[in-house]
């Protein structure tokens, strides 16, 4: 896990790669490299190296990347980016019966909407989205709504309904748990979701005066999706 030994989380960690016949390319926002807790790493260590392929980055050609634009152009590659085009990933897994390719942005949310909306090759493959039913547990990182996932859980979720097993999931989580674990008894404390601080008026810094910025928060109260 390449973390120090007082906090080494090896041993949550699946004491043999995961066998999955779905395929993860994550693309990463280069800032996401310098975080120190961030979770790409635990998910690679998850996973065989074949099936778990990061590459970092803010703009993706064909010139620069024809591995990943020939990735983007396989009809058995999706996206996973919510919005008004995606269809709910388990509408999708039902009707999949050969091994699939997924890409998956790492980043904070306005970094991957930089990523998918400025990149051609990203709108090629089929987009896929999570149902809201899940809660985040990396409870140490503060997401804008209740139901917004890291990358890792977003991972663990979409490879346990592609692959049709749940206990993916739960190996998956296993570390992120430890992790929030070990940082909340070494000082690190809840972030609640942006949207349950304005919800409890508990937001305690200074409202934006930019108003798209302002508005977002407004429909992050009113419970309308964004």
């Amino acid at each position: 896990c390449s973390r120090p030994e007082k906090v080494c989380l090896c041993p949550f960690l699946p004491v043999h790669p995961l066998k999955v016949s779905t395929c993860l390319y994550i693309i990463q926002h280069p800032a996401e490299e310098s975080r120190v807790l961030r979770t790409v790493p635990l998910l690679a260590a998850c996973l065989p190296p074949d099936k778990c392929k990061i590459l970092v980055g803010r703009r993706f050609s064909e010139d620069r990347y024809p591995e990943l634009a020939s990735v983007c152009r396989n009809p058995n590659t999706l996206i996973l980016y919510p919005g008004a085009e995606a269809t709910n990933l388990e509408e999708v897994a039902v009707l999949s019966s050969s091994p699939s390719v997924m890409i998956i942005i790492d980043g904070t949310w306005s970094q991957a909407k930089d990523i998918f909306y400025k990149n051609s090759l990203f709108r090629l493959p089929k987009q896929v989205q999570l149902k809201p039913t899940y809660s985040s547990q990396y409870v140490i990182r503060t997401q804008p709504t209740n139901t917004c996932l890291s990358t890792l859980e977003c991972a663990a979720v979409a490879l346990a309904i592609m692959e049709k097993n749940k206990s993916i999931q739960e190996t998956i989580l296993n570390p992120l748990q430890a992790l929030c674990s070990f940082q909340l008894q070494h000082g690190a404390q809840i972030h609640h979701s942006k949207e349950h601080l304005l919800k409890n008026g508990l937001y305690d810094k200074p409202m934006p005066k930019n108003k798209r910025k302002l508005r977002r928060m407004e429909l992050l109260v009113n419970n309308v999706k964004i």
